[in-house]
């Protein structure tokens, strides 16, 4: 096999972005796979190059103009750019691969645009690539493993590749770490919701924490487990044993039911200085929650529950999904602000109902009800666009209500609240920037121009209301600004996907036979 010149892109977003949350914080939203493959590819004797994009950088400069091999890990609101790459990068006589959560949720679409498309991805996967290594047009190959890996690179081997992302971090540097994949819970929503928990190794978790203290000095763990602590006590066991107190910090996404006081007093203990957990809905999902309650019940117990998490760790993350199919009329987002009240101190990060493609098996039922918009990928971030029609509301009456809690949250008001309530600086720091950035002042902004166009452009509203797939200018024109110079480069027809791919992938039932 011949020695390869591999590029590999980690898309952390979509298009040039200079907020002050972008400059702060994108290089610390780096995923693990793109390093991880980065280790494989240089283990079969290639020479790699691995980029991070994290908005501030000018990708045809950061990108080796001679590769043969580019892999590209992508959500779906990168995709338009994936795709703008992917052509540019063929003209060129490279070799495209993606990879990702969009690899997994619409290979359909993908698969017109690159070479090959992974979903599951284990060593021998890329592997097979590289020997094979081959343009495939006009569809390109769809490679699945037949689960998650079992075991991945250590932080030693993958470390030249996390350095040069840690540089571009000017002040907080947050070193990506995995300790499981999979989730133990069955949210109807979630890309992991069907994916079979799985605790990697313990020990080499030890050895890569150990070799972290001698890279760096009081480090920040960011833990990319879809749910972290499942297996509570063989976590911190293997925390404890590697790391000496208050040597280092950690930021860990968990549910509520494993955030119990004991545990809350043994992160404390090891340094956790973050967590996000889910509260999705008042009244679905209880199982993350911990409790069998719903409306204003569930509000005053999970409010409860969420001031004591903060006398034990500094900053917590209330993620909640808005639009679910069990909402109805104004009680949700009231209810909302009612927690807003209650718990002053954490920050509320709210998520627009949406449908990746084959993410979950619920996609099939919106798909089947009609209920899927074929919004661009370049919107679909959970916050830009909501593609799945809501149950119980019409969209002016929706976005109605998701701007008032929107304004509500991040008034001037609440983050006043949300200062005093807070105990130690930085966190109180994090809060205020992120209100005054995209994820605050931004989105009222956004949302509010949704709220209005819905009323005064009519191709807008028809697109909403499926009486037209065609894509509105509006959006089309912001995908042109947002894509730049690489507009040129996406393909024909790649402004537009099939919603339904999902669907229409699936087998036709068998026919009846009737025997007489």
């Amino acid at each position: 096999m011949r020695r390869l010149r591999i590029g590999v892109l980690d898309l952390v977003t979509k298009a040039p972005n200079r907020s002050l949350y972008a400059r702060l914080m994108h290089a610390n939203l780096a995923s693990i796979m793109p390093q991880v493959i980065s280790v494989w590819c240089e283990q079969e004797g290639h020479d790699v190059r691995l980029v991070c994009y994290t908005g501030l950088e000018d990708l045809l400069e950061e990108l080796p103009a001679d590769l043969d091999v580019l892999f590209i890990g992508a959500f779906t609101q990168s995709a338009q750019l994936a795709y703008a790459l992917s052509s540019l990068f063929r003209k060129r006589g490279a070799v495209t691969v993606l990879g990702g959560p969009h690899a997994r949720c619409y290979p359909e679409d993908a698969r017109k645009y690159f070479d090959y498309v992974l979903g599951f991805t284990d060593r021998e996967i890329v592997a097979d690539v590289l020997r094979d290594v081959g343009p495939h047009r006009p569809m390109g190959v769809h490679l699945v493993a037949a689960r998650q890996p079992t075991e991945l690179p250590t932080l030693q081997e993958r470390w030249k590749f996390v350095t040069p992302t840690l540089a571009k971090a000017p002040t907080i540097k947050i070193v990506p770490m995995i300790g499981s994949l999979g989730c133990p819970y069955t949210c109807s929503f979630c890309i992991d919701s069907t994916v079979e928990y799985q605790p990697l190794s313990f020990p080499q978790l030890r050895a890569d924490l150990a070799f972290l203290l001698t890279k760096m000095k009081n480090p920040i763990v960011g833990w990319h487990d879809p749910n972290f602590g499942v297996r509570f006590d063989d976590y911190m066991e293997a925390v404890e044993q590697a790391v000496p107190r208050g040597s280092m910090r950690h930021i860990a996404e968990s549910s509520l039911s494993l955030l119990s006081e004991p545990h809350l007093k043994r992160l404390r203990a090891n340094n956790f200085q973050a967590i996000l957990p889910g509260i999705e809905s008042w009244y679905d999902l209880g199982n993350k929650s911990k409790t069998r309650r719903t409306g204003m019940d569930k509000v005053k117990q999970v409010s409860e529950h969420v001031n004591m998490i903060l006398r034990y760790i500094p900053y917590i993350q209330t993620n909640f999904v808005m639009g679910l199919d069990g909402d109805m009329g104004p009680e949700p987002f009231e209810l909302t602000k009612k927690f807003i009240d209650l718990s002053p101190g954490a920050f509320p990060a709210y998520s627009l109902l949406s449908a990746f493609g084959r993410a979950a098996p619920l996609n099939l039922e919106y798909q089947r009800a009609g209920r899927v918009l074929p919004f661009p990928f370049h919107f679909l971030n959970n916050n830009h666009a909501m593609n799945v029609r809501p149950k119980n509301y019409s969209w002016p009456e929706f976005y109605d209500h998701l701007v008032d809690v929107t304004r509500y949250s991040f008034s001037w008001r609440a983050i006043g609240r949300r200062i005093g309530a807070t105990q130690t600086m930085i966190p109180k720091w994090m809060n205020v920037v992120r209100a005054v950035s995209t994820e605050g002042f931004g989105r009222i902004k956004y949302q509010t121009e949704m709220r209005q166009r819905l009323d005064t452009d009519r191709e807008l509203r028809a697109f909403f209301e499926r009486e037209t797939d065609q894509v509105p200018m509006f959006y089309q024109d912001r995908i042109r600004e947002d894509l730049g110079p690489l507009y040129e480069h996406l393909p024909e027809g790649a402004m537009f996907h099939d919603p339904n791919a999902y669907l229409n992938s699936q087998p036709a039932p068998e026919q009846l036979t009737l025997t007489r």
